[in-house]
């Protein structure tokens, strides 16, 4: 067990080298370089999104959105420990990875839109960020939580949110 009570899913992040695990974290010079991080990190999540996961299988979809959740959750909460602050911004590998999770079940809906697929991508996109900087709906108290979980749970939640209005926008003008 942790000191906080949690247990350590993520010893394997104590062995890296700290310049790979910052590097990783702020996504390179994305997450220090440019003023509003958290948008970069977001809009290369939209690219990472569509190189890897719009034409994945449902289950690929799902192990590798899995794998990266899991993998994000020890690097980020490595990368809050080495830098000394909690929830950094220039650590925008949590935006990054759950952008997938704004899209889930809709790789066929955007594949129907054909040119106009990038209409439903950046309202993914718009809602994705008005939601991880406002955090209503609770998602701000997900923060407190320990280690990574926290730095990744605000931003799953508030992509889970995305994903469930978009699947409610695409039913609604489908009729």
């Amino acid at each position: 067990m942790s000191p906080t009570g949690w247990k350590d899913y993520f010893p394997w992040t104590r062995v890296l080298p700290t310049p790979f695990v910052v590097n990783v974290a702020t996504l390179g010079p994305l997450g220090t370089r440019f003023k509003a991080p958290g948008t970069v990190g977001s809009a290369a999540g939209i690219i990472w999104y569509t190189m890897l996961f719009h034409h994945a299988s449902p289950l690929a979809y799902l192990l590798l959105l899995l794998l990266t959740l899991y993998a994000g959750t020890g690097i980020c909460g490595e990368a809050e420990k080495r830098l000394y602050k909690r929830d950094p911004g220039e650590v925008i590998l949590d935006e990054f990875v759950v952008m997938p999770v704004c899209f889930l079940g809709l790789q066929g809906v955007i594949s129907s839109l054909g040119g106009w697929a990038w209409v439903l991508m950046l309202a993914g996109f718009a809602l994705f960020r008005l939601f991880d900087i406002t955090k209503p709906f609770g998602i701000s108290k997900l923060q407190d939580l320990p280690d990574g979980y926290g730095v990744m749970a605000d931003d799953l939640a508030a992509a889970l949110v995305t994903c469930v209005l978009l699947h409610i926008g695409v039913a609604l003008l489908a009729v």
